[in-house]
């Protein structure tokens, strides 16, 4: 039903590539920091700017949000969401971990979903109830149903640590097979592709969750707040494959 909507979410990504890799790893690269200090870099700036101008000459009718140039959050209509470099900490740093996010929403539903991660050479792709895949192969989460054999993922493991979920999260660490604190966008994926069952994101934003969430599900997963209800803008993200988010989410609720 949005096919064509999904090949202009890959033309974007094939444009984002180019922009991006032409400042990964340079001498030119400036970074600065965010008032939240956060990092940004002239590819985020660029890579919005040229997607922006792509969405607005194809689909002058819909609206879009995107990390660097903001936009509104309300789930009306059809509205892309742009996450220009997800993990620009990674790309400032010459890490290669790090994703051009593209998602479409109608009505405040996920129906497209692109996370492309160049220099890894992966690209993930969804459209609602048609399935994921990646470098256009099929993926499906895992079938393990047991914290004991699972791989948990964890992002701001300062706040996990710290925050009201602190005794949860260790227990959960000291439960299952393999903790790792990959983070970001991979973890999501890592999820959907079936190389991990759990990732714990105590806060985001809506451009970080848009895109990987559509895969996601789409894959068989499953994504909440800790809490159990709908994702939102600076608000957790449990993502699982499915089979493990009643139990996540039952120890999550013990304190």
């Amino acid at each position: 039903m949005y096919e064509s909507e999904l090949a202009f979410a890959n033309e974007l990504a094939d444009l984002a590539a180019e922009t991006a890799l032409g400042f990964f790893r340079s001498e030119l690269l400036e970074v600065r920091r965010k008032p939240d200090t956060s990092f940004v870099t002239q590819a985020d700036t660029e890579v919005e700017r040229l997607a922006r101008e792509a969405i607005a000459a194809t689909f002058p009718d819909d609206e879009i949000l995107g990390e660097e140039e903001g936009g509104s959050h309300a789930p009306v209509g059809r509205r892309w969401i742009l996450d220009p470099i997800d993990s620009t900490a990674n790309f400032a740093r010459g890490i290669q971990a790090w994703a051009t996010l593209i998602a479409l929403q109608v009505d405040g539903i996920g129906v497209v979903g692109v996370v492309n991660a160049p220099a890894m050479g992966e690209r993930y792709e969804a459209v609602r109830h048609e399935g994921a895949r990646l470098n256009g192969q099929p993926i499906r989460v895992s079938a393990v149903d047991e914290v004991r054999d699972a791989h948990v993922l964890l992002q701001e493991m300062d706040t996990l640590f710290a925050g009201p979920y602190a005794a949860q999260t260790l227990a959960l660490v000291q439960d299952c097979w393999r903790p790792r604190g990959f983070g970001d966008w991979w973890s999501h994926m890592l999820v959907a592709r079936g190389s991990a069952e759990v990732m714990l994101e105590p806060k985001l934003a809506t451009w970080d969750l848009a895109a990987p969430q559509v895969v996601v599900e789409e894959a068989g997963g499953r994504c909440t707040t800790f809490e159990g209800g709908p994702l939102g803008h600076d608000n957790s993200m449990l993502v699982t494959n499915g089979l493990l988010h009643d139990e996540i989410l039952r120890r999550l609720a013990t304190r």
